[in-house]
């Protein structure tokens, strides 16, 4: 028997909306499930159609986006990494997807792609490179997952485990939601399965595709040559540095001696093509300027997981002497500052970066969390609320919305706030606490034991 909490909350049971999509299930399995690949012309197991990737593409990405503190504001190194990334795509084998390409502003080195087609590079990597043939090399590579449907395929396999393991009701109703717990903190969709850890067969095929493109695209094999050496170079002297890449891409020699012989070899023909060096300087002048800030930046991400939060601070605080108005810099220092308690240096230091970008949404959640631990319940709710409007889709604003209003005794809105959380998470301690809270107001009858 169900109990009122799961009545409530919608986590057991199935609607006739989620019934007539499972006992349809097997009839997509057999449209799905024999998708052809764009790569190789083969059937390819599927259980998602290209329609989904694009709306889960959109769904999400703009969370990891926000989570690596926001687009480049270099406006002129953001277009040149577009359009360098658009040429190969229209060249590939899915040229109709709507791809993006921008840099981002977190310092750790990555680059990543989701389904349909939004790909994102690290001021980390881009500051590694040093050429623009290696910038189309990671480009290319990351072109390469989204053609060959990594994910989507990845996913596919997901579902059909929990289907098998967890039964069919669990995954409509995960579908039902949407995805929304991928949303959770600030930008958790990087934690999530959109970017989980690829397959070494996955990678050895985006590696491939990639120098295909490249080529395609008017640049040396070589920069996916020097690609492959920057990393393995910074796995062996780094490898802290480099921690989420490898989480994502894993890296070997084998992959560098194959782009090293199909350079040679395979794409020999165009070994006279340009890496385009002094463009890429050119485009990259004002990031390699403050590289010392990023750098300090990096060593404080370090510190903050080691939780020396002094030594962050101390780090951050040089970073930001060599760029003041940095926006990432800002909002980390921000993050230390809450860490160690010092809520009015907290607020202080997102208040700058709200100034410094008012369009991007990470320091408004900082700031909200900084006036809570202040008490100031009802600045905390308007900066959530505005967290909300620009970057709708995170649970934790939803909750973090329900305890501002808790805080400002207005308990009818905050349990409408709670019960929302509800939908989409009943296991953390937030959910818990939201629960009990429904509970003692007299919102839902607690759950039989």
């Amino acid at each position: 028997m169900r109990s009122n909490f799961a009545e409530h909350v919608g986590q057991q049971g199935m609607t006739r909306r989620n019934f007539l999509w499972v006992t349809s299930l097997s009839f997509a399995g057999v449209i799905m499930g024999c998708a052809v690949n764009p790569v190789t012309g083969e059937k390819q197991f599927m259980l998602m159609s290209e329609d989904q990737e694009i709306k889960i593409d959109k769904r999400n990405s703009p969370h990891q986006f926000s989570s690596d503190y926001g687009v480049l504001s270099d406006e002129s190194l953001n277009n040149y990494i577009q359009q360098t990334g658009k040429k190969m795509a229209e060249l590939s084998h899915r040229p109709h997807m709507p791809y993006s390409f921008r840099g981002v502003n977190a310092t750790y080195v990555n680059a990543y792609a989701f389904p349909g087609g939004s790909i994102a590079a690290t001021r980390g990597i881009l500051l590694a490179l040093n050429n623009e043939a290696e910038l189309a090399g990671l480009l290319g590579h990351e072109i390469g997952h989204v053609n060959a449907r990594h994910t989507a395929a990845r996913m596919s396999k997901t579902i059909l485990a929990s289907l098998a393991v967890a039964g069919v009701t669990a995954y409509a109703q995960s579908e039902n939601e949407r995805l929304a717990p991928l949303a959770a903190g600030l930008g958790g969709v990087g934690a999530g399965m959109l970017l989980a850890s690829y397959s070494r067969d996955d990678e050895r095929e985006a590696d491939s595709l990639g120098i295909e493109y490249m080529v395609r695209g008017g640049h040396s094999p070589e920069g996916m040559v020097g690609l492959m050496d920057v990393l393995r170079g910074i796995s062996k002297h780094k490898p802290g540095a480099i921690e989420k890449m490898f989480a994502t891409h894993p890296m070997s020699e084998e992959r560098y001696r194959t782009a090293t012989e199909k350079a040679k070899t395979q794409y020999g023909f165009a070994q006279r093509l340009p890496l385009n060096r002094d463009r890429f300087m050119d485009h990259t002048a004002e990031l390699r300027r403050i590289k010392g800030a990023i750098e300090k930046m990096q060593n404080g991400e370090r510190a903050m997981v080691q939780r020396k939060f002094r030594d962050a601070e101390g780090q951050y605080r040089a970073a930001l002497k060599q760029a003041p108005g940095d926006y990432a810099g800002l909002v980390m220092m921000a993050k230390c500052q809450l860490a160690q308690e010092n809520h009015d240096e907290a607020l202080r230091y997102s208040e700058q970066a709200k100034q410094v970008n008012s369009k991007e949404a990470q320091a408004y959640h900082v700031s909200g969390m900084a006036k809570i631990k202040k008490n100031d319940f009802s600045s905390a709710y308007a900066e959530f609320s505005t967290y909300e409007k620009m970057l709708p889709g995170n649970p934790n604003t939803i909750f973090l919305k329900g305890l501002s209003l808790e805080g400002m005794q207005r308990i009818r809105q905050s349990a409408t706030e709670y019960s929302r959380y509800l939908k989409v998470d009943t296991k953390s301690k937030q959910a818990q606490y939201a629960y009990r809270r429904l509970v003692e107001w007299g919102y839902i009858r607690p759950k039989k034991k």
